[in-house]
């Protein structure tokens, strides 16, 4: 029964945020104000309903689910959708709402359709309040520069309709240039410190908690090179060699490989258990 009730809740979950996006795409090229209010609700049940997932998880397992792949994806998905909500509430923006809606939607789609495995993904002895926190700092990492991918599309397609004079009604509601790219560095600079703390205990957890502990596994190697590219990023950017819309391209390939290390590192380690 409790099964049932999960799949019905997954299915209800893809259904609405199938239809938010709908109403988000017409919103948008249409200018229908009420078409993104019922987005936005629709969003926000996709919301409630995925913390309802959560929740019933929690109390089944006795643990927050996070420490599998199924479940951080889920969590990875709740917290776009939850970006998505206060970049709606507050910043009023309408294009990166609804390209942050698109990416919760392929996760979220993700998670409801992948194979489910058991979840005992870690096992019991393994678990501790340090390897919660790893994982927490990692997918909240993932968040920031997920972020970071969205305001570097849009600068580069402000760039390029500004130098081509090809403004019109659906470019209206863009935040300028300078806001794209004050939004791009702020969750730039989120992103790497959570990623670094995220790294440090993973690693202390590994040593103080796994008997063998190989510093060539795959995820561990693909975790750093991602963390010593953004610390590049961020130099570089700082010494003033890297702008504009060479910044935003170097930060859409950068995200392309935390997607990329977040699926195939996982799945070729033999350090992560994840499933």
């Amino acid at each position: 029964m409790a099964d049932l009730t999960m799949t019905r809740l997954y299915e209800v979950m893809i259904v609405l945020y199938a239809i938010s996006l709908v109403f988000y795409f017409t919103d948008y090229f249409y200018k229908q104000v009420r078409a993104r209010r019922i987005a936005f609700w629709l969003v926000s049940f996709v919301w409630v309903i995925q913390s309802a997932i959560i929740l019933l998880t929690f109390v089944e397992t006795k643990r927050f689910p996070i420490l599998s792949l199924y479940e951080g994806i889920l969590f990875y998905s709740w917290l776009l959708v939850t970006l998505s909500i206060i970049l709606h509430c507050i910043a009023r923006v309408d294009l990166p709402v609804f390209i942050i809606n698109i990416l919760g939607f392929v996760f979220a789609s993700i998670f409801t359709f992948m194979p489910k495995r058991p979840t005992g993904a870690v096992g019991e002895t393994l678990i501790s309040e340090m390897l919660f926190i790893h994982i927490s700092f990692a997918i909240l990492s993932y968040a920031a520069f997920t972020l970071t991918f969205v305001f570097a599309i849009l600068y580069l397609v402000l760039y390029r309709l500004l130098k081509q004079k090809k403004w019109s009604h659906l470019w209206t509601r863009l935040p300028s240039l300078q806001q794209t790219s004050n939004w791009m560095n702020v969750s730039f600079y989120v992103g790497i410190p959570m990623l670094f703390i995220s790294l440090i205990l993973g690693f202390e957890w590994a040593l103080l908690t796994l008997e063998s502990l190989s510093i060539f596994d795959a995820k561990i190697i693909g975790s750093f090179i991602i963390l010593v590219l953004y610390c590049c990023i961020l130099y570089v950017n700082r010494k003033g060699k890297l702008t504009g819309t060479n910044y935003a391209w170097v930060h859409i390939y950068a995200y392309l490989l935390v997607v990329a290390n977040f699926f195939l590192g996982s799945s070729l380690s033999r350090f992560h258990l994840w499933y």
